[in-house]
């Protein structure tokens, strides 16, 4: 089974290099890496025009700054892999951790499959314990309108089979992508496993882009796609 990478972009110059070399070597092959570049003006744009001229990746361009949701649903559009796997561009979720992810599908257990930074049994940066509240509050409030039982709705490091993501329109810009993609994926029934991952959580001095005010975002996205769409 072939799988298509997609990883959104926005202002990583200094580490979208780091994230390909480990997809390179990760074990999971073959690979499609689409990249979607959300607007950068830090640089990143001239490094990805270098990686594209090698053929190592699919470099898909923004004019302007959309968000997250935007550019996974741009890479969506491009990819034509039989899995599809969002990969951050920043190392907080590790390449290294792709085969288990994808894993469950390729042996035909599951239809999708959720990255937990909660499960156990995998190294996990231990700060911003209010941030990991939230998530837990917001994770709940998922499963209890989805009926799904994750740990962590809100993990960035997501797969699935393409074929599910077909009809699925995604209408969130920014990071209420998270739920709205898992709301809208539980409502098709498919069979979802989750699995540990690594979470190397960047400091907001680093570059870390999420803030408060997204998890109101994301409150009125799980509210919104499980009880009106």
């Amino acid at each position: 089974m072939t799988v298509s990478i997609i990883i959104p972009v926005f202002n990583e110059r200094d580490s979208i290099l780091k994230v390909l070399d480990r997809i390179k070597t990760c074990g999971v092959s073959p690979v499609e890496i689409v990249v979607v570049d959300d607007g950068s003006t830090d640089g990143t744009r001239e490094v990805l025009a270098e990686a594209a001229a090698t053929g190592a990746i699919k470099p898909v361009l923004h004019e302007r700054n959309k968000g997250k949701g935007a550019a996974v649903a741009t890479g969506i559009a491009h990819a034509t892999g039989d899995i599809v796997v969002i990969q951050d561009a920043d190392l907080e979720y590790d390449p290294r951790d792709l085969p288990s992810l994808v894993s469950p599908i390729i042996e035909d257990l599951a239809d999708v499959v959720f990255g937990s930074r909660f499960a156990g049994g995998k190294a996990r940066y231990v700060a911003y314990h209010r941030h990991r509240l939230a998530n837990r509050l917001l994770t709940a409030l998922s499963n209890f309108l989805s009926d799904l039982d994750l740990t962590d709705m809100e993990c960035g490091y997501k797969a699935f089979r393409r074929t599910l993501l077909t009809d699925i329109e995604i209408e969130e810009p920014s990071f209420g992508f998270e739920p709205e993609i898992t709301a809208k994926i539980a409502k098709k029934r498919p069979r979802v496993y989750e699995v540990a991952v690594s979470y190397h959580a960047r400091t907001f001095a680093e570059g870390k882009k999420i803030s408060w005010t997204d998890g109101f975002i994301a409150l009125y996205a799980i509210v919104k796609y499980n009880l009106f769409r």
